[in-house]
């Protein structure tokens, strides 16, 4: 929440120059969004480097001794950005961009935020809480069948959305 905060401060009293220039948010983007066919191949490789590399990164501290300030840089990073983006979006579509960044991360992140928590989990409750097989699992499964819904269902989620804006 403190993360969140400091994104939506950001935006709202640093970044108001930023806020008034065409981005993600303009009509144009929005409108060849709806038309554009996504090249899987290019975009899975896309998605393998936004999504994985922050697991990865987490995942390679979480058996450091650096692992609960890991957790907390990860969970105010992820706040911050969270906080941007929202904000960003509210402020260039009113209410209808905080439905369109729900819009954006539904359904993959039903299954990266289980993923993230067990991982964080970890990382936090360490040594009570050891790491095994079924963390290992589930996490992998949970990243394989997000990284897949967000290929095949979530453009057509956006899509969906987008057409009755």
């Amino acid at each position: 929440m403190p993360g969140f905060l400091l994104g939506t401060a950001y935006v709202n009293l640093l970044a108001k120059k930023y806020v008034a220039e065409p981005g993600i948010f303009s009509d144009y983007f929005l409108s060849q969004f709806q038309t554009i066919e996504i090249n899987v191949g290019e975009y899975i490789w896309y998605l393998l480097r936004l999504r994985l590399l922050p697991l990865a990164m987490l995942a390679f501290f979480s058996f450091t001794r650096l692992r609960k300030a890991a957790a907390v840089l990860f969970l105010i990073w992820a706040g911050i950005s969270g906080g941007i983006l929202i904000s960003l979006a509210v402020l260039s579509l009113g209410i209808k961009g905080s439905f369109l960044c729900l819009a954006g991360i539904f359904p993959q992140f039903l299954c990266y935020v289980p993923a993230y928590l067990i991982l964080i989990w970890h990382c936090c409750l360490y040594p009570q809480n050891r790491w095994n097989r079924q963390k290992t699992a589930f996490v992998s499964a949970a990243m394989l069948i997000g990284l897949i819904l967000e290929i095949y269902v979530n453009p057509s989620v956006v899509r969906a959305f987008l057409s009755t804006m």
